[in-house]
């Protein structure tokens, strides 16, 4: 089963276990949900500038992410890099990074689909 969470544990590590480490989300084979190791990873990308060159994107953007969640700084800063009037950042007040995994009442669904309509021509 999950293990203990400490009480004293930061509040995105709280998210991250309320999601990985319960029914919610927990999957044996989950390297979130364990102590497991994948073979493959993003590794590659670490010494990589990725948003250097965000301000070429010429394709629509719809950036979605919870107002309250601990990475939220990375998509304000991403969204201010990138050009152009088919761009949206769209922040869903009060919810944190896993709620937009599986929250299908938090998730912009009809948002989505009219952004996809409007840009997908």
């Amino acid at each position: 089963m999950a293990d203990v969470l400490p009480e004293d544990a930061p509040f995105f590590v709280k998210d991250y276990y309320d999601y990985y480490k319960t029914k919610r989300g927990y999957h044996e084979r989950s390297l979130n949900s364990n102590d497991g190791w994948n073979v493959t990873s993003s590794l590659s990308f670490i010494n990589m500038p990725i948003l250097q060159y965000s301000q070429e994107i010429r394709s629509a953007v719809l950036m979605i992410h919870g107002e309250e969640a601990h990475s939220c700084y990375f998509s304000r800063d991403a969204f201010q890099m990138l050009k152009g009037d088919n761009k949206e950042l769209m922040l869903i007040p009060g919810a944190v990074h896993t709620d937009l995994y599986d929250r299908m009442d938090v998730i912009p669904f009809d948002r989505i689909a009219e952004f996809f309509r409007e840009n997908l021509r």
